[in-house]
């Protein structure tokens, strides 16, 4: 988060906030989405989400604040089902797995789940499955029928699909992207 972001999350709390400094936060979070929309969509996703939750003025409240406030996950229950995706990726996770591993009833876990996480498992997963899977085409040749294997998707065209869903771009135009990147780094 911006340093006007924890700025303004502490003015907030003080008598006489200005709604200038909420401006001045939205302006910033806005320009940030629009500077990154073309690039990571994840990112402008993110800034737009900060966005909305200044506007809804809980922009103070962390996943670690719900959890202790009793609506959202436990630390504890947090880093199993962390843990637990990231060595479950090249499997499939259910929802019941996830919610055995937090030991609570599938019901009960979906909505502290969504109050810690601020996403559905579901969605949290796939996000994790693209993350892994940008992260294996950066690090190695692997194809992407092997990378989407490895990373819990069906085949290719599903990976592809989802890929393209969440980030914004197909598989092989990010990988050709970030690698030339990568390699203008190197040279540098």
């Amino acid at each position: 988060m911006s340093e006007l972001a924890s700025t303004t999350s502490q003015h907030n709390q003080e008598p006489g906030f200005r709604t200038s400094q909420l401006a001045a936060e939205l302006l910033t979070l806005l320009c940030e989405a629009g500077e990154s929309i073309d690039e990571d969509v994840g990112h402008t996703r993110d800034c737009l989400h900060r966005a909305r939750r200044l506007l809804a003025g809980d922009h103070d409240i962390t996943p670690q604040a719900r959890a202790v406030q009793g609506s959202g996950l436990a630390p504890w229950q947090m880093r199993r089902i962390v843990r637990h995706v990231e060595e479950h990726l090249h499997a499939m996770i259910r929802t019941e797995d996830l919610a055995a591993v937090a030991r609570l009833s599938v019901s009960h876990f979906s909505r502290a789940f969504r109050d810690s996480f601020q996403d559905t498992p579901y969605a949290y997963v796939l996000q994790r499955r693209v993350v892994r899977a940008q992260e294996m085409m950066v690090s190695s040749n692997d194809s992407l029928a092997q990378i989407a294997l490895a990373c819990g998707m069906a085949d290719q065209a599903h990976f592809s699909r989802l890929f393209h869903r969440i980030t914004g771009e197909t598989p092989s135009r990010w990988r050709r992207r970030h690698s030339a990147t990568l390699v203008d780094r190197q040279l540098s």
